[in-house]
């Protein structure tokens, strides 16, 4: 599967969100690309305030449908984050929208990180579905998600191959791209994509550092810290033969793992 990520700064507005992600899945599909990534909360941007959020949340039909329709104009597969209408406030979604136009996998974030997730969001109460995506058996997060190895641990015991990650990180957590995520890869045996902002939004200042990572750990391509489409090649053999030797899952000892919550 050819993949790539949407390293870009934030669009304020759904209508210019939606028509860079129309440039964006053009210029991917005629470099081949099969799946596009785009960061977290593209579609109106994420620190907007919570009463923004839900404007935008109120139009997720009218966005939903102008994705599908990107996605069906230039035959390209679309992860993009988006707010979604919820209950005491919209949630923080992502949604994957397969070459056809048909929606496939959609997930809510489920751990809220800081003070404007908390006052913006709702946390979704479910883990991503693992569904199929050009192909592959793939999975969802979003940001502060990728951080805790249990999600990705249960993602890969469900059957993962791939973790697709919009997010929306900011400086100074470097260490998020740098370390967690090739950890996570490695000690599931699986690719991880990670796809983050640049430039800032607010208070925050994007730290970009976007990644695929590979199911041994090692980058398959890394942002810097500008504005790039970044591709990379997910290929089952690199699975295979890494799965061959990276043996953490059937070695788990999950008898012993009970403990306090």
């Amino acid at each position: 599967m050819k993949l790539a990520l949407w390293q870009t700064h934030p669009r304020y507005g759904i209508d210019p969100a939606l028509d860079a992600v129309t440039t964006a899945a053009r210029t991917a599909a005629d470099a081949g690309v099969e799946v596009l990534v785009t960061p977290e909360m593209f579609v109106g941007g994420y620190n907007i305030g919570a009463s923004q959020v839900m404007t935008h949340a109120d139009q997720a039909v009218r966005v939903q449908e102008h994705l599908a329709a990107i996605a069906r104009r230039h035959g390209i597969a679309l992860v993009a984050g988006l707010a979604l209408p919820g209950s005491p406030h919209p949630l923080n979604a992502c949604i994957a929208i397969d070459r056809t136009g048909q929606e496939v996998g959609r997930y809510n974030k489920t751990h809220l990180f800081g003070d404007v997730d908390r006052a913006q969001f709702t946390a979704g109460d479910t883990l991503s579905p693992v569904f199929d995506l050009a192909g592959w058996k793939v999975a969802l997060a979003i940001c502060y998600d990728i951080e805790f190895p249990e999600l990705a641990r249960a993602l890969t015991l469900r059957g993962a191959d791939c973790i697709l990650c919009p997010t929306a990180n900011m400086a100074p957590f470097d260490g998020v791209a740098t370390r967690l995520v090739p950890a996570r890869a490695e000690e599931n045996a699986i690719f991880v994509a990670y796809c983050n902002y640049v430039g800032a939004e607010g208070e925050f200042a994007y730290n970009g550092l976007s990644c695929v990572t590979g199911p041994d750990g090692a980058d398959l391509v890394r942002g810097g810290q500008g504005e790039e489409l970044l591709y990379a090649m997910l290929d089952r053999e690199t699975l295979r033969a890494t799965r061959a030797t990276q043996t953490h899952l059937k070695d788990r000892r999950p008898d012993l793992y009970g403990g306090p919550e």
